[in-house]
């Protein structure tokens, strides 16, 4: 009779440590499924990055190529520094609104 408790005993202690493996390996397995799903949405994050940058990059080089012509002269010329072509009219809405940060500097105040 002794000799059955001290089979059952080990029996025990077998399915114990069996089943703290398998719990273990799942909470191992699961912890690794979150860290790829987090590392996925990193990796898709810095693609859409990386084409916006390489985007801009070939903006810049299209615009760097550009530099040299007169139309590119005359565009920054117009938007930047506000000339105009001589005999030029520029006409003034009066209609439209006028945004406020120029009523700071008009000459009836």
């Amino acid at each position: 009779m002794k000799k059955k408790k001290k089979t059952k005993g080990k029996f025990r202690l077998i399915h114990l440590i069996i089943i703290f493996l398998v719990i273990y390996v799942g909470i191992v397995f699961n912890h690794q499924r979150e860290l790829l799903k987090n590392l996925e949405a990193k990796r898709e994050i810095s693609e859409a990055t990386i084409k916006e940058l390489e985007a801009d990059i070939d903006a810049l080089y299209d615009e760097i190529e550009m530099s040299g012509t007169l139309e590119f002269i005359e565009k920054v010329a117009r938007e930047e520094l506000g000339m105009v072509k001589p005999r030029e009219i520029i006409y003034i809405d009066v209609n439209k609104p006028r945004d406020p940060l120029f009523d700071i500097f008009s000459k009836d105040n």
